[in-house]
C-alpha cells in the first residue's frame, strides 16, 4: 500500500504530468466560479483533448479540473447567493448572509481553507480506506439507497427553521416536481401540460438559479442596494483571517463534515448530491446555538464546503474499482479509463495501483493549489459585494440566463427559471424556507425509483427490520426528526417570541402563496386520478395526500396571522400601505417585465440581440449610465456570450424567426 501510495505521488509530480495538473486547476477554477458550468461541464469540454495523451497526464488534466470545481463555485454562493453548481447549494444558507454583513473575506477564508482540508483530508482517508472500503459498498443493496435517499429528506426539518409545516410541504412541492414527465417505472408521462420540454422532468439547474438567484437579483435592482448591507470601511472585521480562525475554532466541525462527505461521496448516484445538505444538517443538530443558522452563521459555510471537496475523492472508489459512477462527473472519468484501455475493477487495486494513488494525490494537490490561489485573489473578490447594484444585476443575469441555458439548450429552460424565480420572490417575501425544495428535487426520483424496486423484490416489509444497514438508517432518520423537533418545541427566549411576530406584508404574501399551492395540488390530484397505472400514480398521490392536509393548516395559521398583523398594523389601511410598501410590486413588476421582454425578442431575434440589449436598456433607463457606458457593458456581455457559450462551449442558440 505504502509503495503505491509513493509510487503514485511519484506520477504526479513528474513532468509534463504536474503542468497538466495546474492547467487543470486554473481552468476549473474558472468553469466553477460561472454559475450553471460546474465540473462536468469542464470535463466534457476537456475530454476530447486528452484522447491522443498518456493516461496520467490525461487524468492529471482532467482530475485537477473536477477537483477544484467544488471550490470556486463557492465566489457566486456566498457573492450572489447563486448556487455556482450543485455542490454549493448548501453553503448559499449562511455564506450570502454573511457576504450581506460584509463579511464576505471571512466566508471566501473559511471556504477556502476547509476546501484544502477537506480536499487532502477526503483523498488521505480513501487511501487508507481501500483494503476494508469495498465490502462495505457492495454491502448497500437498493433498500439501503431508498433510505439514505428518506435520511437526506429528513434534513428538510433542518433546513425549515420553525416554519416546519412550510418546510414540508416544499419539500412535498419539490418531490411533486420530480414526477413531471416520464414515469421511469412504467414509461408514462405525468403532468406534463402535453409539452415536448417536460416529457424529460424538469432540470434541476433552472429551477435553482432561478429560485436563488432572481430574488437576490430583483432585491438588488429595486432597492439599488450593494450585495453588501454595511459600509466598505466595516469590511476589515469579517476578513480572510478571521475566515481560517474560525476553522482552526471549529476544527473537528471541519474533520467531522470531510469524514461525512468522503464516506457519503462513495455511495453511487446519491453521495454527491446530498453530501453538502447532510454535512449542514449535522452542523445545525450538532450545535448548541442554532439561532444564527441560515442567518450568517460561519458554521453553515466550513461543514458544506468540507464534505463536497472531500467527496470528491469518495466518488473515485466505486468507479475504479466496480466501474460504478459515483456521480455524473465519475461517470465521465470512467470513460476516460475506458479509452485508456484501464479496465476498472481489481486490477486498478493491484497491477495499476500506482495510477490508482495519482488520482487521489491529484485531488489532494489540486485543492491545496486551488485554495492557495483563492485565498491571494479573495480580497478583490470580496469587494464585489461593496459595488452599486447596478454594476452588478445586468452582468450577472446575462450568467444567470446562460448558465440556465446550459440545462437543456430549450427556451423552456429559461421559462423555468423565471417562473421560479418568481416563486422563489413570493416565498422569500412569505417567509417560506427555499432550500427543502431543492434537497426535494435532488432526491425524488431516486426515492421513487428506488421504492418500486424494493417493493418488487422484497416481498412484504421484512426488509425493513431484517437488514442492519437499513436498520440503522432508520434510527439515524429517528434521531434526526427527533432533534429537529426538539429545536422547535424548545421554549423561547422573549426577544425570539418578539421576533416571531408577522408583519402584515409577510403574512398576505404566505397567505396568497397558501392558497396558489392549494390550487395546484388539487389539480394535480385530480390529475393522478385518471391515471391508468397504478404504479403510475402511486408517489404523486402519496405525496398529494400528505401535502393537502398540511396546506389546509397552513392556510388556517396564515389567515390567523393576517387578521392579528391587520389589527397589531392599526387596521386595514395602514396595513396595505405597509404590504405595497415592502413588496415594492411597481419596481418588482417592471423587473420581470423586463424579463418578460428579453423572452419575446428572443424569440425574434435571438439570443445575441435579446441579452445585450437588456444590458444596454437596463444600464441606460434604469441605472442611469450614459450610453456611451451602457453600449460598453453590453458589448462586453456579448463577446462573453458569443466566446465562451458560442466558441468554446459549443451550444446551440435559440433558433428566431429572423436569424435562425
Amino acid at each position: 500500500m505504502i509503495d503505491g501510495m509513493l509510487a503514485g505521488l511519484s506520477l504526479v509530480l513528474s513532468w509534463p504530468t504536474f503542468g497538466f495538473l495546474l492547467l487543470g486547476v486554473f481552468i476549473g477554477l474558472w468553469v466553477g466560479a460561472v454559475p450553471g458550468l460546474g465540473g462536468v461541464v469542464g470535463l466534457v469540454l476537456l475530454l476530447p483533448f486528452t484522447f491522443s495523451m498518456d493516461p496520467v497526464p490525461a487524468f492529471a488534466l482532467l482530475m485537477g479540473l473536477y477537483a477544484v470545481t467544488s471550490t470556486s463555485d463557492t465566489i457566486s454562493a456566498i457573492l450572489l447567493g447563486i448556487p455556482g453548481s450543485v455542490a454549493s447549494q448548501a453553503t448559499i444558507l449562511d455564506g450570502y448572509p454573511l457576504a450581506k454583513k460584509g463579511q464576505a473575506g471571512r466566508a471566501f477564508g473559511a471556504a477556502y481553507t476547509v476546501s484544502a482540508i477537506g480536499g487532502v483530508f477526503g483523498a488521505l482517508l480513501m487511501a487508507v480506506s481501500l483494503p476494508f472500503i469495498l465490502p462495505l459498498i457492495f454491502a448497500f443493496g437498493i433498500p439501503e439507497f431508498l433510505m439514505l435517499g428518506l435520511l437526506g429528506l429528513t434534513m428538510v426539518g433542518v433546513l425549515s427553521g420553525d416554519a416546519i409545516a412550510k418546510g414540508l410541504t416544499v419539500g412535498l412541492l419539490g418531490l411533486l416536481l420530480t414526477t413531471i414527465g416520464y414515469a421511469e417505472a412504467t414509461g408514462v408521462p405525468r403532468f406534463n401540460l402535453h409539452t415536448e420540454y417536460l416529457l424529460d422532468g424538469i432540470p434541476i439547474i433552472p429551477i435553482a438559479l432561478g429560485l436563488f438567484g432572481l430574488p437576490e437579483l430583483l432585491e438588488m435592482a429595486v432597492k439599488n442596494t450593494s450585495i453588501s448591507r454595511v459600509e466598505i470601511a466595516d469590511e476589515r472585521r469579517g476578513g480572510l483571517l478571521r475566515g481560517i480562525r474560525d476553522v482552526l475554532h471549529h476544527r473537528w466541525l471541519t474533520l467531522r463534515s470531510a469524514l461525512i462527505g468522503t464516506y457519503v461521496g462513495i455511495l453511487p448516484g446519491l453521495g454527491g448530491a446530498i453530501v453538502d445538505w447532510i454535512a449542514y444538517g449535522h452542523a445545525v443538530q450538532s450545535a448548541k446555538d442554532k439561532s444564527m443558522f441560515g442567518k450568517g452563521d460561519i458554521r453553515g459555510v466550513i461543514a458544506p464546503e468540507a464534505a463536497n471537496n472531500a467527496s470528491r475523492a469518495g466518488a473515485l472508489i466505486p468507479t475504479v474499482a466496480f466501474g460504478i459512477p459515483g456521480s455524473l462527473g465519475a461517470a465521465i472519468l470512467l470513460s476516460a479509463l475506458v479509452i485508456k484501455g484501464l479496465q476498472p475493477g481489481p486490477d486498478m487495486l493491484t497491477t495499476n495501483l500506482g495510477i490508482t494513488f495519482s488520482l487521489i494525490w491529484d485531488i489532494a494537490i489540486a485543492n491545496i493549489i486551488a485554495a492557495g490561489l483563492l485565498m491571494l485573489l479573495s480580497r478583490q473578490i470580496a469587494k464585489v459585494a461593496f459595488l452599486p447594484a447596478h454594476y452588478v444585476v445586468p452582468g450577472v443575469m446575462v450568467v444567470l440566463l446562460m448558465g440556465a441555458w446550459v440545462a437543456t439548450s430549450s427556451m423552456g429552460d429559461w421559462w423555468t427559471c423565471i417562473a421560479m424565480g418568481v416563486l422563489g420572490y413570493a416565498m422569500k417575501q412569505g417567509g417560506w424556507p427555499r432550500p427543502p425544495l431543492i434537497l426535494a428535487l435532488v432526491l425524488g426520483t431516486l426515492i421513487e425509483n428506488n421504492f418500486q424496486l424494493t417493493m418488487q423484490l422484497h416481498d412484504g416489509l421484512s426488509w425493513m427490520y431484517q437488514r442492519p444497514i437499513v436498520v440503522g438508517i432508520e434510527v439515524a432518520i429517528v434521531v434526526t426528526i427527533f432533534l429537529a423537533a426538539r429545536g422547535i418545541t424548545r421554549p423561547k427566549s422573549v426577544q425570539a417570541r418578539k421576533a416571531d411576530v408577522t408583519g402584515a406584508p409577510q403574512s398576505l404574501m404566505s397567505f396568497v402563496l397558501t392558497i396558489i399551492l392549494l390550487f395546484v395540488f388539487i389539480w394535480a390530484l385530480v390529475a393522478t386520478s385518471g391515471f391508468e397505472d397504478a404504479a403510475t400514480a402511486q408517489f404523486p398521490a402519496a405525496i398529494l395526500m400528505l401535502a393537502i392536509p398540511l396546506l389546509l393548516l397552513i392556510l388556517v395559521q396564515d389567515t390567523r396571522a393576517c387578521y392579528s398583523a391587520v389589527s397589531k398594523s392599526g387596521g386595514a389601511a395602514l396595513a396595505r400601505a405597509a404590504t405595497k410598501q415592502a413588496w415594492d410590486l411597481s419596481a418588482s413588476t417592471r423587473f420581470f417585465g423586463y424579463l418578460l421582454a428579453l423572452l419575446a425578442i428572443t424569440y425574434i431575434a435571438g439570443q445575441l440581440v435579446s441579452l445585450p440589449l437588456f444590458v444596454a436598456v437596463y444600464a441606460r433607463r434604469w441605472g442611469g449610465f450614459s450610453w456611451t457606458v451602457s453600449l460598453a457593458y453590453a458589448a462586453v456581455c456579448l463577446l462573453v456570450v458569443w466566446g465562451l457559450y458560442v466558441e468554446i462551449m459549443q451550444l446551440h442558440l435559440y433558433p428566431s424567426l429572423l436569424f435562425g
